[in-house]
């Protein structure tokens, strides 16, 4: 779950690679992977699509126990809000979810109104504000 990503093991990512665009993108879901390399991209094992990964800096280090490194991965599974709009996730979102708009390298990024399929008041729309929940 996004929010059990402690800020120690992303420290050392030097920036995300998107292979759509994320504007389109209420969600996605993050997930912080073992792999054998710490840049490109990484092989996908799970349903739905690859959205994007996160690379390493080359000062960071393996696991001595597996030789792996923890980089995060962004993914859809096919009955997310993008393909489904009016399915399971209509209105909130899987806890692994975060609005891709608050991703950074080294930032784990927040949910949003946006991201939890619900409306923002008629004050920050006028504003056009979206505050992390």
């Amino acid at each position: 779950m996004s929010s059990l990503i402690d800020p120690d093991e992303i420290s050392h990512e030097t920036e995300l690679v998107w292979l759509e665009d994320i504007d389109n993108l209420d969600y996605v879901r993050q997930s912080l992977d073992r792999l054998p390399t710490r840049k490109g991209r990484p092989t996908y094992r799970r349903d739905g699509r690859l959205i994007g990964w996160a690379n390493l800096a080359p000062t960071a280090k393996a696991s001595r126990a597996s030789g792996t490194f923890r980089r995060r991965v962004f993914w859809l599974l096919p009955h997310d809000r993008d393909s489904q709009p009016d399915g399971d996730y209509a209105k909130g979102a899987p806890s692994e979810a975060v609005d891709p708009r608050t991703l950074e390298p080294r930032v784990k990024g927040y949910k949003t109104e946006r991201s939890q399929g619900g409306p923002p008041s008629a004050a920050m729309q006028e504003l056009g504000i979206e505050l992390p929940l």
